[in-house]
């Protein structure tokens, strides 16, 4: 190589570490297929976000209103937490809208549709019968069953559902649609101040007990439930960080492995919403009992972070690594599992920053009628939360 050729390869090298875009890693990049959208053009699933992508789906479904949480068993299909529309609908691996949608019932509603679900999470304790929900069956006797999916929801309510479990008066025509409230908090401490869960967890110990992890964005904790749904007394330093800046409250927990990543986001005046910026946003590590492991990531990349996921051996470049799903612009930054050191940005084949307006849940399929298991699920509100979005990111071929 001669010393022009030397030069320009040099230069070409430094360029790329000054604007943080490593030189080799993006040959491949990341490819994003779009399955659902709720709007149309012209009888076609399309929609334009803010940012002024234009997103051609395979599929229309008009209850895709800015989906949120995304739970699924080891075999079903995608359930999706719709937090504008108050339902919770369900898709297959092609991203086909199946019948069964569920209402998300407000307080004082419930066989309506005016609850707001965020976090979504399937019962994994089913079997031992955790999380029992109390309603009527089929002739209208009383009855309790364990929730088969779980749903935490803005107005502070934690929710189950049960195909034999309805709320009383159910029409026969939507028995087996209804989402059943087991935990009530919109009005504690009081209806100005009740909670506000943006997300939810799962998780066993190691003692065999299961437990719901819920993140109360307006008192800035961590709720724990016991299988009873009765609220778990914490000790003072449980999901604590000492050094956490004032105005940052928890926005999502998710568990991976042994440790609980818990998202941190700057609170709003109201303390209901997030108030998005480049670097507002903080990851910690959590053990099961609420003993804060680790600080794993601070500011820089992040902006108001929530969807969180370990990428499996099969996703190119980043196989491996703790991805971390950015609300507040669309990003999706990578990080290393043991160090929390971040790595890049995840992009396109031309080398871009992919960006997904108002993105939510990222989470790897189950390699059966839930997505592929090598391919990065996505949901996201855009245009402001007034609008969804649902899709994945694939490895370039």
């Amino acid at each position: 190589m001669g010393n022009l050729q030397r030069y320009l390869v040099l230069v070409a090298l430094s360029l790329c570490s000054l604007l943080g875009t490593p030189a080799a890693v993006h040959a491949a990049g990341y490819v994003e297929t779009d399955l659902v959208v709720n709007q149309q053009v012209n009888n076609v699933p399309t929609l334009t976000d803010k940012n002024g992508i234009v997103h051609v789906a395979k599929f229309f479904d008009p209850n895709l209103v800015n989906p949120w949480g995304v739970g699924e068993s080891a075999t079903s299909p995608f359930w999706v937490s719709d937090n504008g529309a108050g339902v919770s609908s369900l898709y297959n691996t092609q991203g086909t809208p199946q019948s069964l949608v569920v209402a998300i019932p407000a307080p004082d509603d419930p066989l309506g549709t005016g609850g707001a679900p965020t976090g979504l999470v399937f019962n994994t304790a089913q079997a031992q019968g955790a999380f029992k929900i109390v309603g009527v069956n089929s002739n209208g006797a009383t009855v309790s069953l364990p929730a088969v999916f779980l749903f935490a929801a803005e107005d502070g309510t934690i929710l189950g559902w049960n195909p034999g479990v309805n709320p009383p008066n159910t029409p026969v025509a939507s028995r087996g649609r209804h989402a059943i409230i087991a935990v009530d908090h919109s009005a504690i401490p009081d209806a100005a101040n009740g909670a506000v869960y943006k997300g939810l967890a799962i998780a066993t110990d190691s003692n065999g007990h299961t437990f719901l992890y819920a993140t109360n964005f307006r008192a800035g904790t961590v709720d724990v439930y016991n299988a009873a749904f009765q609220q778990v007394t914490l000790p003072p330093n449980a999901f604590v960080d000492p050094h956490l800046p004032r105005g940052y409250a928890p926005f999502n927990v998710v568990p991976i492995g042994n440790r609980l990543f818990v998202t941190y986001a700057v609170q709003g005046a109201e303390k209901k919403d997030d108030v998005a910026g480049q670097s507002h946003g903080i990851v910690d590590t959590f053990d099961l009992a609420g003993n804060m492991l680790a600080r794993f990531a601070q500011h820089g990349q992040l902006d108001s972070p929530w969807g969180v996921a370990q990428a499996p051996a099969g996703f190119g470049q980043f196989s491996g690594q703790i991805l971390i799903g950015n609300f507040g612009n669309g990003h999706i930054n990578a990080f290393d599992p043991a160090t929390g050191e971040f790595l890049d940005k995840v992009r396109n084949p031309h080398g871009q920053a992919i960006v997904i307006d108002g993105l939510w849940t990222i989470m790897f399929g189950n390699g059966r009628n839930g997505g592929d298991q090598n391919k990065l699920y996505f949901t996201a509100g855009p245009n402001d939360e007034s609008d969804g979005l649902f899709g994945s990111l694939a490895p370039a071929e």
